[in-house]
């Protein structure tokens, strides 16, 4: 096949619509044109139903045809897909449907309840309501694609994602950044790759491993499938089956979480011995940090496929290749091109190499603003630099080393848990007076989400009540936000003008383990 001139998905389509570019979870394999012809149907679906460049359709969808369908027709209408995360439940997904705008939300019936009850809080009309099964007031997801034509959709334009990520505020709020304007074919959405040494065609192959609503999970695989990558869908993530999968489509690249790592490295070598995965070129792992045993034994079995890097979904970020990260163990890297990282102290004065102080990223290939935050937008920076609050220091060479995290924030099998949000639900309980959320070791999860609550008067601490908060929560947050375990004190640890000690209480259940990345 001729690469030369070819920029993105569509192109690909027209030049070699016969070539195989998604597998999809079930193993049916979807062509080019296929696929193109589906993203075109909805294009016009979504544009009948009253979409227009600008506006925003959110979907509730596991990792499938239907998602990467999504993904395809915003990026050539001018629409932002808002991907949200399907552990949530109604009152998280109704905030990011209304705080978005969205006008239109698709959703699968495995998560048809909660959508439903989503949908209704956020007051999105019922014509509006897509469901990729059957959905009680939805209407079937066919009909935004029946009768429409397969052919591209006329004044093409390029799209874009907004992510969802929460704060410490503990609401979630979307990365918006404004759309180029131009056609998709002038938009060249494949070279984020590039950073990591992973080139068009080349015989590569890209699993998807992890849930597509993940930012980085969605942008690996869209630049994989834009730059001529085959790529494979896993549904529901196994150990086992990551590897049989690999062995079977000779899959080269992939992004994953140490989590993920920690249960591979968990089989029985009988079981690892039956597939082959030589084919591997880049695991590619961030989102945790990773011990260092787990890296030297995944670098002992797939070798110096094994890179690491560094980033937030705000854009920017770090690469270690396994070459740079034995060398200096511990490093997440040095800055990608397009990027690039300096470390500041309180003060917000540059600090040298060296020094630990607040990691500050400056992404060169365009800016953002938190959707409906612009006090937001505008905390945390100095100039074109922006914080997540995560400390380290660079050294003479400019390799980061990051030294903690955000102070409050969990991370909990790669994903961030924001304890504020917790302890908003924590707080709504009438039997809670004053709550705190954090995390605690977890020898396969990194962390675990750990609640201490100050009981109101009246309520006596114990089983009764610890069982009957957790029930509460389980009303209120995504199973993985949830706490596991409920603590009681007589009276939290705060100072005189309210602020929580929350170290003080944290700080006995690491006792002798290093929260230190």
């Amino acid at each position: 096949m001729t690469t030369t001139g070819t920029n993105g998905f569509w192109a690909q389509a027209a030049t070699d619509p016969g070539r195989m570019v998604l597998v999809a979870p079930d193993g049916e394999e979807w062509t080019a044109a296929r696929l193109h012809s589906a993203a075109n149907q909805l294009v016009h679906g979504l544009r009948e139903a009253g979409m227009r460049p600008g506006d925003a359709v959110a979907v509730v969808l596991p990792n499938g045809v239907e998602f990467f369908t999504a993904y395809l027709a915003a990026f050539q209408a001018g629409f932002y897909l808002v991907p949200v995360n399907h552990h949530f439940v109604a009152p998280e997904i109704a905030w990011i449907v209304a705080d978005s705008g969205a006008k239109v939300l698709l959703a699968h019936a495995r998560y048809g309840e909660q959508a439903r009850a989503a949908a209704d809080e956020a007051g999105l009309p019922a014509e509006r309501r897509y469901a990729v099964g059957v959905i009680d007031g939805f209407r079937p997801y066919g009909e935004l694609l029946a009768g429409q034509p397969d052919t591209p959709p006329a004044e093409r334009t390029s799209g874009g994602i907004m992510n969802y990520t929460s704060g410490t505020t503990g609401r979630p709020r979307g990365i918006r950044r404004p759309l180029s304007g131009k056609p998709p074919e002038e938009t060249y959405l494949g070279g984020f790759l590039g950073v990591f040494g992973i080139k068009a065609y080349d015989g590569n192959t890209h699993l998807v491993c992890s849930p597509l609503y993940h930012t980085a999970v969605l942008q690996f695989a869209g630049a994989s499938l834009h730059i001529g990558h085959p790529v494979v869908l896993m549904d529901k993530w196994t150990p086992e089956e990551m590897l049989r999968l690999i062995d079977r489509h000779r899959c080269t690249h992939t992004h994953m979480v140490p989590t993920q790592f920690h249960r591979l490295l968990a089989l029985p070598d009988e079981v690892r011995g039956r597939y082959d995965v030589s084919s591997m070129r880049h695991a590619i792992h961030g989102a945790a940090p990773c011990p260092e045993h787990v890296k030297r034994a995944m670098l002992d079995w797939w070798g110096p496929c094994v890179e690491e890097y560094y980033a937030a979904s705000e854009g920017g970020g770090t690469f270690a290749p396994a070459e740079d990260w034995l060398k200096r163990p511990g490093t997440v890297g040095k800055a990608w091109p397009f990027s690039e990282i300096a470390i500041h102290d309180d003060d917000g004065n540059l600090l040298p190499p060296g020094e630990l102080g607040t990691v500050y990223i400056n992404m060169k290939t365009g800016g953002f603003r938190y959707h409906k935050d612009e006090d937001k937008t505008r905390k945390n920076r100095i100039g074109d630099f922006f914080t997540v609050g995560d400390l380290g220091y660079l050294d003479e060479d400019g390799y980061l080393f990051l030294r903690d995290r955000k102070i409050d924030m969990i991370i909990s099998g790669g994903v961030n848990i924001y304890p504020a949000e917790i302890e908003a639900a924590l707080l709504t309980h009438p039997a809670v007076a004053d709550a705190a959320a954090f995390g605690i070791p977890h020898d396969d999860w990194g962390e675990e989400v750990k609640a201490v609550v100050e009981p109101a008067p009246g309520h006596d601490p114990g089983p009764e009540l610890a069982a009957a908060i957790l029930a509460h929560c389980e009303q209120r947050l995504a199973a993985y936000k949830r706490p596991k375990s409920v603590d009681f004190t007589a009276e939290m640890p705060r100072d005189p003008n309210g602020k929580l000690y929350k170290r003080r209480l944290r700080d006995p259940y690491w006792e002798g383990r290093d929260r230190k990345l």
